[in-house]
């Protein structure tokens, strides 16, 4: 007989089983299937229950019986309830190898792609690295959510370690429960790294004290623009907009895009949910005649100022893609993580271009987006896995889809 779970019980040990889609790992209790948190595959751990659904529950791991070689020391001491990193104590290694059994899943299971290739590191690897972090207060200290929960967790006294080191915490007090603080490194300007704060509604006045040689910028009045760069030219971002929050991803992207691409001077390209320009402006300096299509128009009225060459167009994808040019040379896509979507891939594989290039944050959804690429006539070329986001289950993809005809391989 299977005993009834409730949130707060601890069951096990239990046996854990394969790396899931979420960062977490499936066991079983009682023959009930149990999404697991901060554990790793053949380990022996004790489970506090989370969350009970009806065919599942979730939990965390609280206590370890028996240790998988891949375990590590989280380096923060709030990682086991803090919401903003999944894997601290997995060696960043063996967070490749995981984020690689995960894409290799998802493929082969929704579009019965095979993918056997790596996932290629990118310095700074596992911390340090993010560029852009919200901070919320809940009347006494700043912090980040914890899983799946709007409780605020107080950050530990070294910040998030995660954060590049000039925006690790908010260096004024906290607000009124429910005040939010931005923090922005952008790497565009000529003088070096520049720090932004923006403060929303309760946050103090204080300017925060910057890491030497940075410069800093208080936001009160609302959201403003930074200069990034990336793929040769600089680009004008909102403080609150979209930016890749890796340092080096918009240059690597941009580079894995045009790779893919292979793009010719006089070619026509459209870019779908193009943001600020980035792979506008990269295929645009290959000779590429492009079009961009973006949601926001503030974001489209940055993109044009950043990519003159190009012309840009505001609004829904899935409306104005169906306005394009019956026939384009290439495509790149970079949907948010739900995907384009089918509407959006009939739209693209109609217009019969020679490659397209998807830019994919989730890989159940390009999955996804690939196997309705399949029913209409695209081949999966290549397929490239980069970490962008370390300590996290995140993992960044670059796919090319080619007519059936010219695709040679699942890889």
């Amino acid at each position: 007989m299977t005993t009834e779970l409730a949130v707060g019980d601890v069951v096990g040990p239990v046996r854990v089983g394969r790396v899931a889609h979420g960062g977490h790992w499936v066991a079983r209790h009682e023959g009930r299937v149990i999404f697991v948190r901060h554990t790793l595959e053949g380990e022996l751990v004790r489970v506090r229950i989370t969350e009970v659904a009806k065919r599942f529950a979730r939990g965390d791991a609280m206590g370890v019986e028996e240790a998988s070689p891949h375990r590590v020391a989280a380096p923060c001491p709030v990682a086991g309830v803090c919401g903003g990193c999944d894997l601290q104590h997995v060696a960043p290694a063996h967070q490749r190898e995981l984020k690689r059994q995960v894409i290799a899943e998802q493929l082969d299971r929704l579009a019965g792609v095979s993918f056997s290739g790596s996932v290629e590191a990118v310095t700074p690897e596992a911390l340090g690295w993010r560029t852009r972090v919200r901070y919320l207060s809940d009347g006494r200290a700043w912090g980040l959510r914890a899983h799946r929960s709007h409780t605020v967790v107080p950050l530990p006294e070294q910040g998030c370690l995660i954060a590049r080191p000039p925006i690790a915490r908010p260096e004024v007090g906290p607000g009124p429960a429910g005040s939010q603080r931005l923090g922005v490194e952008s790497r565009g300007e000529i003088s070096g790294p520049a720090v932004h704060w923006l403060a929303a509604a309760g946050a103090s006045d204080a300017v925060p004290d910057a890491e030497p040689g940075a410069a800093t910028a208080l936001e009160e009045g609302g959201p403003g623009v930074v200069v990034e760069r990336a793929a040769g030219r600089t680009f004008r971002v909102r403080t609150d907009g979209f930016w890749q929050v890796h340092p080096e991803a918009a240059d690597t992207l941009a580079a894995a895009v045009v790779a893919a691409l292979d793009p010719q001077p006089g070619e026509s390209a459209v870019d779908l949910y193009c943001g600020v320009g980035l792979f506008a402006g990269a295929l645009s300096a290959q000779g590429v005649d492009v079009v961009g299509v973006e949601g926001s128009r503030e974001a489209v009225a940055l993109a044009s100022s950043n990519v003159p060459e190009a012309t840009f167009r505001a609004g829904p994808v899935e409306r104005l893609v169906r306005k394009l040019p019956p026939r384009v040379d290439l495509v790149v896509l970079d949907p948010p993580r739900a995907g384009a979507g089918r509407a959006v891939m009939e739209q693209v594989c109609a217009r019969r271009p020679r490659a397209i290039a998807y830019v994919a944050c989730d890989p159940a959804a390009l999955a996804r987006d690939l196997a309705t690429a399949a029913g209409l006539g695209y081949h999966v070329a290549g397929v490239r896995a980069i970490d962008l986001f370390g300590m996290t289950h995140h993992v960044e993809c670059v796919a090319l889809l080619v007519p059936a005809a010219a695709g040679a391989s699942d890889e």
